[in-house]
């Protein structure tokens, strides 16, 4: 018989306080063991790996004025951050519904909601498209308020296997739904130089547009395959070279960001969804129904301000919201990510 005792496996140890790595990164990624852990790096002004700090909550809450046994929308789910706040309001008797496309995180959070009480009796979760509102006002009524936080979450753009950032080797994705669609890689191959252009200015207002487009078309028309987000950058940092060298590295941040975004938006159809939304937004909401929407840049912001101030034209709204409402300071200095956040919101008549 054989009497030995099986080895003993240690415990991977941490590395370091500040781990590079996103899978090094399993304190964050555990917030329920490691509490401490994630209080120091919110401490610190900034978003614990696989985690996301919703913003302009107290502007947001003060706007959709909830009370008990209200129906309301969360059309953008995400972390549930949002939501959490809005069923503490809306009970008892209330329900929340709430959507979200990615199939990866819609999951997790319907268990992180479940956790903290919030079940089917009182959130509705389902797996879909904001643009399909209809369909949710259809089964839940009119709604009395709506949230849309136009945002991509902090986990989704933590996570190198999604394809976000281009600040962390991994595939050139950028899909909210990664089991639908084409990659970012995929449409990089088929576009046209003008296209490509095209999507830079319209998608992110990107002033480098012209040179990183060339730049990009150049190496696939010589058959250079871009699959990685690390690859994409790179390009776009040999493209912009020309830069004085005192702000390269700055712009050149900024032109990778606003590409990814440009790409990202493209790649999920994200104007045409949120106009879909805009148009049959009215029809679902009630009388004296609510609409907050936060968006973080210029072309999503375009629509929803002309969308609101067309319909208060009509006479369907009956107010709306003169100017944005931004972030304050102290919000965007201890999370970065919002500083670029406009809350605009709209009350039916």
């Amino acid at each position: 018989m054989d009497d030995k005792k099986p080895e003993r496996v240690r415990r991977e140890r941490y590395k370091g306080t500040h781990p590079k790595s996103y899978k090094e990164k399993y304190k964050e990624l555990q917030p329920d063991i490691y509490k401490e852990d994630i209080a120091k790096v919110m401490d610190q002004g900034r978003t614990p790996a696989g985690m996301h700090r919703s913003i302009c909550v107290n502007e947001i809450m003060k706007f959709l004025s909830i009370v008990p046994g209200q129906i309301g929308l969360d059309a953008t789910l995400g972390y549930g951050g949002h939501s959490a706040e809005m069923l503490k309001l809306l009970l008892p008797g209330g329900r929340l519904y709430a959507i979200d496309v990615d199939p990866i995180e819609l999951p997790r959070t319907r268990d992180r909601l479940a956790a903290l009480g919030f079940g089917p009796d009182v959130l509705v979760i389902k797996k879909m498209n904001f643009s399909g509102i209809d369909q949710i006002a259809s089964e839940a009524g009119p709604l009395n308020f709506v949230l849309a936080d136009l945002g991509v979450s902090s986990m989704q753009i933590d996570n190198p296997e999604r394809g976000f950032s281009f600040k962390i080797e991994g595939p050139l994705d950028l899909r909210l739904n990664p089991n639908s669609g084409k990659p970012a890689s995929a449409l990089l191959k088929n576009i046209s130089l003008q296209k490509l252009e095209d999507l830079f200015i319209e998608n992110a207002d990107e002033p480098y547009a012209e040179k990183i487009a060339k730049a990009i078309i150049t190496r696939i028309e010589k058959g250079v395959l871009i699959a990685t987000t690390t690859h994409l950058q790179q390009i776009i940092t040999e493209a912009l070279e020309f830069l004085p060298a005192n702000t390269r590295k700055e712009l050149t941040k900024k032109s990778c960001q606003r590409c990814f975004q440009a790409l990202r938006i493209a790649v999920n159809d994200e104007f045409g969804v949120l106009d879909k939304f805009l148009e049959k937004l009215p029809l679902a909401l009630a009388p004296g129904g609510r609409v907050a929407i936060l968006s973080f840049h210029s072309g999503e912001d375009r629509r929803v301000k002309k969308s609101f101030q067309s319909l208060f034209r009509e006479g369907i709204y009956s107010e709306i919201a003169p100017d944005p409402i931004r972030p304050t300071a102290e919000e965007s200095n201890t999370n970065p990510r919002a500083r670029s956040a406009k809350l605009r919101w709209a009350i039916m008549k």
